[in-house]
């Protein structure tokens, strides 16, 4: 019987050597990196203060970066970022990224070559499972466990069952990875992948850029994921050639892994969806919205907020202006994707539609800051969830769409198809 993409890279990882592993095996494994944020930092830090070690298992596998609350909203998140700088400083960890030099998690560590095909990465945060993109088997953990793996490089898990998805057909226009995961949710429901690896193939995907894959793995968690992962192939290696300086090792399922599901789409039906208020599993296709107002529209966050969705958005705002009744919030994920943003004239053309633009931060995702919503409004956004109090006021209401949706939403002042512009 052979092995999927999760349990061969769990088996390379084992402590005790390589070996065969299974669904519902408790194993103890080696980690190639891990990574805590400025909400879940200080409470790992406090914990590995508790272990009585004086420095990290080795410093350059052991990543910081401060983008919920930054630029810091209140003195208490300042006092957090304060916080995770000076560890970062006293232990010498060369991979710390703050203000000027960060971006959103999930798309700096990528971006800076710090995952690699074949990794084992842990993070104090959810949307860990976007390295999947990349074909890395990705976590996320609490921060006790953090603050362990920080450590020791070691962690435990419970080698996990894969569900098996496979996308064929050809994509309609304005339909790209946010519509693939969101469509797939709505399938399969908010638990339906729950503690299991979400293997995503098939001819759809195949041809869907890094940006579009990024976006899908990132929301496996949405379902219940444990990761999300893709195997490697050319478009992963054209993406990491340049980027990552170290030896790394792909994998591939084998045709004969057992799953405990697969699940076959026909990507050629799927529309541009919209994911209703409170759940991510709440989708329909745009054209059976109906007439749903916003307040706001917000393109960014780890899940869109890399260079193609920005392009996507501008494509559609190029020569027109946002809503009267619409503030259009635009976040570009890392420093980097600003500054190609704004040598691609994209930047420009958000101001020129009456939208704002930020520096990287993960801001409104989570209801941090940079767009926080009143009572009784609406919101249109890029990003993963849209649980009840999500992105401010339990009475407010968001709507998860890609970044096509968001922005012709924003020029028309209701959720809205692009074909309509």
């Amino acid at each position: 019987m052979g092995h999927t993409l999760a349990e061969k890279i769990i088996a390379d990882h084992l402590l005790n050597g390589p070996a065969e592993v299974w669904p519902g095996d408790l194993v103890e494994v080696h980690v190639d990196l891990v990574l805590a944020n400025d909400i879940t930092a200080p409470i790992a830090l406090r914990e590995f203060e508790k272990l009585g070690v004086q420095r990290v298992f080795d410093p350059a596998k052991v990543v910081l970066v401060a983008d919920h609350f930054t630029p810091n909203k209140d003195i208490k998140s300042a006092e957090q970022c304060a916080q995770v700088r000076r560890f970062a400083r006293e232990l010498g960890l060369p991979h710390y990224f703050d203000v000027g030099r960060m971006g959103i998690e999930h798309v700096l560590l990528p971006e800076q070559g710090l995952v690699a095909p074949g990794d084992l990465v842990v993070g104090a945060d959810s949307h860990t499972c976007t390295y999947g993109a990349l074909g890395a088997f990705a976590t996320g953990m609490g921060s006790t466990d953090i603050a362990v793996a920080m450590a020791t490089g070691q962690t435990w898990l419970r080698v996990p069952e894969t569900i098996r998805i496979v996308y064929y057909g050809q994509l309609q226009p304005w339909v790209g990875g946010k519509d693939l995961i969101l469509y797939t949710i709505g399938k399969i429901g908010v638990d339906g992948a729950r503690y299991m690896a979400m293997e995503f193939a098939g001819p759809t995907v195949d041809t869907l850029s890094m940006d579009g894959r990024f976006t899908m793995a990132n929301m496996a968690i949405e379902a219940g994921g444990k990761a999300g992962l893709f195997a490697c192939d050319e478009t992963t290696r054209a993406y990491v050639h340049g980027r990552v300086k170290r030896p790394f090792r792909e994998y591939q399922a084998d045709p004969d892994a057992r799953y405990a599901r697969v699940l076959e789409i026909d990507a050629s039906t799927i529309e541009p969806q919209v994911a209703f208020p409170h759940l991510p599993e709440n989708t329909r296709p745009v054209s059976q919205v109906g007439e749903v107002r916003i307040d706001q529209a917000v393109i960014g966050s780890c899940t869109n907020g890399r260079l193609e969705d920005l392009r996507i958005a501008a494509a559609i705002l190029r020569g027109r202006r946002v809503h009267p009744d619409v503030r259009c919030i635009i976040i570009p994920g890392t420093q980097q994707v600003y500054l190609d943003a704004l040598r691609e004239g994209l930047i420009e053309t958000f101001i020129e539609a009456g939208a704002a633009v930020s520096t990287p931060t993960c801001g409104p995702c989570l209801g941090g800051h940079m767009g926080i919503l009143a009572a009784g409004e609406r919101a249109v956004s890029t990003t993963n969830r849209n649980f009840r109090g999500r992105m401010g006021h339990v009475d407010s209401e968001v709507y998860l769409a890609g970044p096509a949706v968001a922005a012709a939403s924003a020029v028309l002042g209701r959720i809205a198809h692009p074909d309509e512009l």
